[in-house]
């Protein structure tokens, strides 16, 4: 009966992690973004003796850390594995300790080791090239797909899609105020708590933006940077301004509750990330994306039990249920808010709507025909790739992180 169970685990993952499409010939594992034969999970059953290691940039105080937190507890569950088979290290800063750590878990036996945070991407592919035996895995990076390194692989999702049906629930929101008669269509004005002026928190909060657009089409948003992945009192205080600027609604990329307990104190709806917030927000929180993680952890600790190599470069996507929304608070939102998401999901999948659809937005009044993207990291490769074809800019396709960094007309956003 293990035997059959095994090989049916197995089977169902070789489905279960489709990646995002690279439009663009692959001339190997070194431009992967997707899960292809290379990536798949077919052949025997786990062995019963891989070990995991995972290093957190903070712990479960940070919604982001706990998200993967929760996702590699969740993977070890569904595919059977002891407490001694994994091995948790947080708060671990983006430096040298990213490097001991890593060590650390090599060491202690360690097959695959995995890491949640950008800043410790170097780190990461130090420790891959010196231990060339153990496969490391690394979110939101952008080195692995032209580093050319075997046992050093990169991931992330097509979150851009989760945040775009999040802002359509904003965007719901704002109708519904402003049927209601608490501010006019001109005054719809939504505010971004973002971390860092980085492509990930651009084309996260623009997506939020075009999300929420394509419901209420006055709306306008301002951005707040606190060049900080988790400081909860720069996040309060970024919200609070934002509110005081005449923000009617606020959104995040950032780690802490500190923006959402601040619009719940002052009575201004909310949109998070990586969790939902309603249990202590009950009043303000509407919804929440998150990119899921379980897909990614099964498919990599799958891939090394079974000796099958895993994409450098992998992308989850809807599909694969990498990229989810948390459950609609109802008391907060919108009427017809299910509705809209569901249905702007499935035209997405589809291939019917795209989140950077060009002719959806402007740049300095224009719009935009071609964008050379930095998708490439490394000096042997040509720097720039045209991002935009048959309409809409084509994010996370040529690299699985995201690479839009444009200010598109709407959104004001400071440089830094």
């Amino acid at each position: 009966m293990k035997k059959w169970i095994a090989v049916l685990l197995a089977v169902a993952m070789l489905f279960a992690f489709a990646a995002c499409n690279n439009d663009q010939p692959s001339t190997g594992d070194e431009g992967n973004t997707s899960t292809s034969e290379e990536g798949s999970t077919a052949g025997t059953a786990l062995t019963g003796d891989i070990k995991v290691g995972f290093i957190f940039l903070h712990d479960e105080n940070s919604t982001y850390d706990k998200n993967f937190i929760d996702a590699a507890n969740a993977a070890q569950q569904a595919l059977g594995l002891s407490n001694d088979q994994v091995l948790f290290r947080t708060n671990i800063p983006e430096g040298q300790e990213c490097y001991d750590a890593a060590a650390e878990l090599v060491e202690a036996g360690c097959d695959v080791i995995f890491a949640d945070s950008f800043g410790h991407e170097g780190f990461m592919l130090q420790a891959a090239q010196e231990f060339p035996d153990v496969q490391f895995c690394h979110a939101t990076g952008t080195l692995a797909h032209t580093a050319g390194v075997d046992n050093y692989h990169n991931a992330f999702a097509s979150i851009y899609e989760g945040r775009y049906l999040a802002g359509i629930a904003a965007g719901m929101k704002l109708n519904e105020m402003i049927e209601a008669g608490e501010f006019t269509a001109e005054e719809a004005k939504m505010g971004y708590v973002g971390a860092f002026p980085y492509a990930e928190v651009i084309s996260g909060y623009t997506s939020f933006y075009l999300g929420a657009k394509s419901v209420c089409p006055t709306v306008t948003m301002s951005v707040r940077y606190t060049n900080s992945w988790f400081d909860e009192a720069l996040e309060r205080e970024a919200a609070n301004a934002l509110i005081q600027e005449g923000c009617k609604l606020i959104s995040q990329h950032a780690d802490s509750m500190g923006a959402p307990t601040a619009c719940e104190a002052a009575g201004v709806p909310n949109v998070s990330y990586n969790g939902s917030t309603a249990a202590a927000c009950p009043n303000t929180a509407i919804v929440s994306s998150k990119i899921n993680w379980e897909p990614y952890f099964e498919y990599m600790i799958t891939c090394v039990a079974n000796g099958e190599p895993i994409a450098a470069d992998w992308c989850g996507t809807l599909e694969t249920e990498s990229v989810q929304l948390s459950e609609l608070n109802e008391a907060v939102a919108a009427e017809g808010t299910a509705e809209a998401i569901a249905e702007a999901k499935d035209k997405l999948i589809a291939g019917e709507l795209h989140v950077f659809d060009t002719s959806t937005f402007t740049v300095d009044g224009e719009t935009l025909t071609s964008y050379m993207a930095d998708v490439n990291t490394d000096d042997a490769y040509t720097p720039d790739t045209e991002a935009i074809a048959d309409g809409y800019f084509h994010e996370s396709e040529y690299r699985s992180a995201p690479y839009f960094d444009i200010i598109i007309d709407g959104i004001e956003a400071p440089e830094s």
